[in-house]
C-alpha cells in the first residue's frame, strides 16, 4: 500500500486499561513527527479505588460507556470533522482482554463507516511515540526506558514504525505496580504513584535504606525487580506496627521512591552508555514522577546523554499516542490491518503493527 500523504489525519483509540482516549494527529513529512491536533481522556480510576487496583469488568464497562463521548469530544478539540480523518489506529496490545476488545470493536465500527483503513498498533509503542508529539523526531538509535503501571522496560528504538527491541525487563513487579502495592500497605488508597510522590517530598530519602534489586555485580544488567523491595517495604511497616511505633510515613514514601528511581535510572543510564546510544527517553506513566525525571536528568547530564521526556498529560495512557503510532506506521506504507483485526492481551513490544 502506498504511504498516507503528509498532512493527513488519523484518529487514534486507546482502551488497553482503565483509560478511555481517543486523539487525532497529523501525519508527518518524511524525517518529521506526527503533530498532535487535540486529544480527550476518560478515567475510570474512581470506578477501581475501592478496590485497591483495576477490575477488568469495570474497566471494560467503562470504555463502552464513555466511548462514543470521548471520540466526540476530541474531534472537537481537534476542530476537525469526520470527513476529514484518513485512517483509524487503536490500540490491539498488550493490556486487558475485554478493555481492548471494546477498543477495537469501536476502531472497526468507525473505520469501515468511514471507509478508510485500520491500523491495530502496539501500547507500548505508543508511550514512546508520545514524547515525538512534543519533542519531534526521536534520533535513531534511541533508548526508552518505558515505566507504567504494568509494564518497565528499556527498550532500544531504531524505528517507531517497526523497529523495536527490548534489551531490559522486569522479573515480577513492574515499577508502577510496585507504588500502588506500597500504597496500599501505608493505607494510602489507588492509585498510588501520584500520592506516593507527593508524600515522598515531605520525607527523609535516606531515612530507611531500602534494598535495590538486581544490582548485585552477578546480576542481569538491564533487568529489574521491584517484588522484593516491596516486601521490604511491607516487612519494615508490620514490625512497627507490632512494637507499638508510629510509622513515619513520609519517610517511608520517600526511602522506597529512592530505592525505586535510583534503580530505574542507573540501569538506563548504564545501557545507554554501553551500547553507545545517546538520547535517553523516559515514557510511560510513571514517567510524570517528579522525583524519577529529576534524578534522571541529573545522572544523563552527567553521563553526557541527551534527556527526552513527555509532559505528565502524555506519559499516562491516551488515544494521541496510539494515532502517533498510527501515522507513522500509515507513513511507512505499512499495509491496514486485517478486518479480523482482535485484541492481543500479550503482544511483545517488537510487534509495532499487527497485520
Amino acid at each position: 500500500m502506498s504511504p498516507l500523504p503528509p498532512g493527513s489525519i488519523v484518529l487514534g483509540i486507546e482502551s488497553s486499561c482503565d483509560e478511555t482516549g481517543a486523539g487525532l494527529v497529523r501525519v508527518p513529512e518524511p524525517g518529521g513527527a506526527p503533530q498532535l491536533l487535540g486529544h480527550e481522556l476518560a478515567s475510570s480510576s474512581d470506578q477501581h479505588a475501592r478496590f485497591g487496583g483495576v477490575v477488568p469488568e469495570i474497566a471494560s464497562r467503562a470504555h463502552l460507556e464513555s466511548m462514543t463521548h470521548t471520540v466526540r469530544s476530541a474531534f472537537a478539540k481537534a476542530g476537525v470533522q469526520r470527513s476529514d480523518v484518513s485512517a483509524v489506529a487503536v490500540t490491539c496490545g498488550p493490556g486487558l482482554a475485554g478493555a481492548l476488545l471494546v477498543g477495537v470493536a469501536a476502531a472497526k465500527a468507525y473505520a469501515a463507516a468511514w471507509d478508510v483503513p485500520l491500523y491495530g498498533v502496539n501500547h507500548l509503542a505508543g508511550h514512546v511515540a508520545a514524547d515525538t508529539l512534543e519533542h519531534g523526531p526521536l534520533p535513531t538509535p534511541s533508548l526508552a526506558l518505558l515505566v507504567s503501571g504494568g509494564h518497565t522496560q528499556l527498550l532500544r528504538i531504531g524505528d517507531l514504525a517497526g523497529d523495536i527491541t527490548e534489551i531490559g525487563t522486569t522479573i515480577d513487579d513492574a515499577a508502577g505496580e510496585a507504588y500502588d502495592k506500597v500504597a496500599r500497605i501505608l493505607g494510602l488508597g489507588y492509585p498510588g504513584g501520584p500520592v506516593i510522590d507527593r508524600l515522598a517530598g515531605q520525607g527523609d530519602p535516606t531515612a530507611i535504606a531500602f534494598p535495590r534489586g538486581l544490582t548485585g555485580p552477578r546480576d542481569a544488567r538491564y533487568d529489574f525487580s521491584f517484588s522484593g523491595l516491596k516486601t521490604a517495604v511491607a516487612r519494615w511497616v508490620e514490625a512497627r506496627q507490632r512494637a507499638g511505633e508510629p510509622v513515619p510515613v513520609e519517610d517511608v514514601c520517600a526511602s522506597f521512591q529512592e530505592a525505586v528511581v535510583d534503580v530505574l535510572t542507573a540501569k538506563t543510564v548504564r545501557a545507554a552508555t554501553d551500547l553507545g546510544i545517546g538520547t535517553v527517553l523516559v515514557a510511560g506513566g510513571v514517567a510524570a514522577n517528579g522525583r524519577l525525571r529529576a534524578l534522571a536528568q541529573q545522572r544523563c547530564d552527567a553521563a553526557g546523554l541527551l534527556l527526552r521526556v513527555p509532559r505528565p498529560g502524555l506519559c499516562t495512557d491516551n488515544g494521541a499516542m496510539i494515532a502517533a503510532v498510527g501515522a507513522l506506521v500509515a507513513a511507512s506504507g505499512a499495509a491496514p490491518s486485517s478486518p479480523l483485526l482482535s485484541g492481543d492481551p500479550g503482544l511483545p513490544v517488537s510487534v509495532v503493527h499487527a497485520p
